[in-house]
Parts: structure tokens; C-alpha cells; sequence
């Protein structure tokens, strides 16, 4: 199989979807890998390291969507990349396709087999392919939002620790998972006092068992979540429902009652956002103001550490590139209910139910396609 990797043309996005070390890999199960010249610079990875590992360079993107069987990437294709997928393609990639039903449309009407990172499963019920990212952004969250509470970029002028005879910061969690646990966890360390909310019990129990009181958990109650945000300097959105729109937690109205200054990091803006008032931004320029509370909304922030996100990355996607590679997504997906469940678009058919519910569009069960083809 002929495996394309191109250069990422979203904004600031400087990750790549294959590392040298992954087309390695791919080229001693027998494929040809096609990278785009520079496409690795972002991560620290020059085109001489791809061809030492046999990958071959190519000049444009165009010349790798005209050749590959597969193209992998990082983030979801712009509008650009989509008009040069075609019928029979596989497209293994970050998708979040929920709240992006242009998208959406532009990957039916395409004919190309589409499988989403953010959906594919483990055997434990995790995500596997998302897992990494979330750990990076949940970790980066916290460094982000205390650069947003600085007095120069709009914040509160808070300092997370404090010092002697000053309160830290107080800083709110919204989700237990792996964002929200990262989060936690960073925050704690910068010396901020940290609440995380959840609406599971057991693993609010966890979550006490693992870090022994270092934060404190919250059942995620109505009541309990208007109560901290109004008290927090910082408010932390860590919600995921896989594959799914995020639901609006943090309203409008809610901000009213915030400190002034105070700043929201909506980790979920990839997934529509769980504040009321997200809309996604970039590294160029990452916050904004609504009702005097900071935003930052970065829709794909482990790129700000692109070498970290790239090698976690591709140390998770590899073992699923190689089977798409080796097997065919057809066998590789009857072979792996895992793999399967990363199917969001093939041959023209809408085949996620959460994506299909949040933008009101048939679905197709992809058990149907695998045995249909």
C-alpha cells in the first residue's frame, strides 16, 4: 500500500501525522511511504530523516493525495485537502466530526473511507489515539490558563501558587477523565487550590484514592458547578462524550457572576467547546474577551508542542496504521471492533450514530459496510 503523509495547513498546526520512525516501520511490512517535503520541520523532523528510514519525498500535497491508498494526518482536512480526496480512499486522521457539519458533508460526498482517531476504542472502553493528546492538553491547560490570568494579556493578575500571605488561585476542573485528571494534576503542582467535578462517583473515588487529597472532588450538580465557577480565577473544560457535540455547561449568564479577569480554557473546543461563549482560536491568537471573562479556545493546542504531541501521537496511531496497511480497512476493521468503532465515513454513508444525532443525519451501522464492503 502506498501510505501519504502531507505537510498540516491549519493554523500553527506543526505536528505530522508520521514520524521517521513510523514510515520505518510501514517500510519493513512492505509499503511505500510518500511524505511531503517539510512536512515534519514543526516536530523537529528534516526530510533527510524520513529518507534514511526509506520514506520517499514528494513536492506538494496534490502529488500525495493523487498517490497514496492511505493518507494519515493529525488534525482534520481543511476545506482545500478535502476536494483532493477521492472515492476508495482511507483518510485515518483526527476528524470531530460532530460540530463541523460542513466537514461532515464535504467527506460523504467524497467517497473516502474515513476513520477518526478520537473514535477508535480499547478493549478497556478508552480511547486509545485520543488518549495521548488529552493527556497533552490537559497538561498544557493549566500553563495556558495562567499565562491568560496575567495582567498584561486581559487576566485577573493572579499568580497560581500565590505567595506567602496570598492565596493561590483558584482553579476549577470541569471532568475527571484524562484532560481533567492532567489538569488537575498540573495545577496542583503549580500550587493553585483545584477542584475537579465529575459526575461519577467511582471515579471521584479514584481520583482521591490516586492523589490522596492533593485536589479536591466535586460531584458535578448543577448547584455545585455555579458555586465554583462564581468562586474560580480559572475554570477548566475537560468534558468529553466520544465523538459527540460537548455540552454547554458554562452559560452565558454564568459569566455575570465570575470575577472579572477570571479565565476560561475550553479544552472541548474541538468537539464544539463546553462553554457557552467558545468559538475556537488559534496559537496566533489565542484569547479573547466576553462579559470581562478571558477565553482561550485553542482548537488544536498540543501543537504548541509539536515534537512531545508528535512522537505520543504516532507511538499510539502506528499498530492501527499497520493493520489499515497490511489488511485493507475492510479486514482490518472486521478483524478489530476497536478499529471499527473509528469509522465515521465510507463510500458516500454517514456511519458514527453520536456525529449523525448531533448534525441530524442518517447513519449507517459500519458493522453493514464491513460485511458489505
Amino acid at each position: 500500500m502506498k501510505i501519504g503523509c502531507p505537510t498540516e495547513i491549519k493554523a500553527q498546526e506543526f505536528r505530522v501525522g508520521v514520524t521517521p520512525a513510523a514510515a520505518a516501520e510501514a517500510v519493513a511490512h512492505g509499503h511505500e511511504v510518500l511524505i511531503q517535503s517539510g512536512a515534519g520541520i514543526g516536530a523537529g523532523f528534516e526530510d533527510a530523516d524520513y529518507e534514511a528510514h526509506g520514506a520517499r519525498i514528494v513536492g506538494t500535497a496534490k502529488e500525495i493525495f493523487d498517490a497514496a491508498d492511505m493518507v494519515v494526518k493529525v488534525k482534520e482536512p481543511q476545506a482545500a485537502e478535502r476536494k483532493m480526496l477521492r472515492e476508495g480512499q482511507i483518510l485515518f486522521t483526527y476528524l470531530h466530526l460532530a460540530p463541523d457539519p460542513e466537514q461532515t458533508r464535504d467527506l460523504i460526498d467524497s467517497g473516502a473511507t474515513c476513520i477518526a482517531y478520537e473514535t477508535v476504542t480499547d478493549d478497556r472502553g478508552g480511547l486509545p489515539l485520543l488518549a495521548p493528546m488529552s493527556e497533552v492538553a490537559g497538561k498544557l491547560a493549566p500553563q495556558m490558563g495562567a499565562w491568560t490570568l496575567q495582567k498584561a494579556n486581559g487576566g485577573r493578575g493572579v499568580l497560581m501558587g500565590g505567595v506567602p500571605g496570598v492565596m493561590p488561585a483558584r482553579v476549577v476542573v470541569i471532568g475527571g477523565g484524562v484532560v481533567g485528571t492532567q489538569a488537575a494534576r498540573i495545577a496542583s503542582g503549580m500550587g493553585a487550590r483545584v477542584s475537579v467535578l465529575d459526575r461519577s462517583l467511582p471515579r471521584l473515588r479514584q481520583l482521591d484514592d490516586m492523589f490522596r487529597g492533593e485536589f479536591e472532588t466535586v460531584y458535578s450538580s448543577k448547584a455545585n458547578l455555579e458555586m465554583l465557577v462564581r468562586e474560580a480565577d480559572m475554570v477548566i473544560g475537560a468534558v468529553l462524550i466520544p465523538g459527540a457535540a460537548a455540552p454547554k455547561l458554562v452559560t452565558r449568564e454564568m459569566l455575570a457572576d465570575m470575577k472579572p479577569g477570571a479565565a476560561l480554557v475550553d479544552v472541548a473546543i474541538d468537539q464544539g467547546g463546553c462553554f457557552e461563549t467558545s468559538k475556537a482560536t488559534t496559537h496566533q491568537d489565542p484569547v479573547y474577551e466576553v462579559d470581562g471573562i478571558m477565553h482561550y479556545c485553542v482548537a488544536n493546542m498540543p501543537g504548541a508542542v509539536a515534537r512531545t504531541s508528535t512522537l505520543a501521537l504516532g507511538n499510539a496511531t502506528l499498530p492501527f496504521m499497520l493493520a489499515l496497511a497490511d489488511k485493507g480497512w475492510q479486514q482490518a476493521c472486521a478483524d478489530d471492533e476497536n478499529l471499527l468503532n473509528g469509522l465515521n465515513v465510507h463510500a458516500g454513508k454517514l456511519t458514527y450514530y453520536a456525529v449523525g444525532k448531533a448534525l441530524g443525519l442518517d447513519v449507517t451501522s459500519p458493522q453493514k459496510i464491513v460485511r458489505e464492503g
